[in-house]
């Protein structure tokens, strides 16, 4: 059974990967005009993570490829080898 969850109850959700890093806080999803599904989110990184400090983009923000989301509930918890 598929489980829809509202765009807004994920705004500042915290972002962690599989193996328990932190990666930040959830600030908005890239959506496809095409077909309307998630294709990306993007992560407001947290200052205090080594790893989340490499992700970086050019807008300061972390832009992870959907398909690497695992799980949302009250993390978001996103496999650190598909990112």
């Amino acid at each position: 059974m598929v489980k829809f969850i509202i765009a807004k109850q994920l705004v500042g959700k915290k972002v962690v990967t599989n193996d328990g890093f932190d990666l930040g806080k959830f600030v908005d999803a890239d959506v496809s005009k095409l077909t309307g599904k998630i294709t990306a989110i993007l992560v407001e990184p947290d200052p205090d993570s080594a790893v989340a400090s490499k992700m970086t983009g050019e807008d300061e923000n972390i832009k992870v490829n959907f398909d690497a989301v695992m799980a949302v509930n009250d993390y978001i918890v996103v496999d650190r080898k598909n990112l």
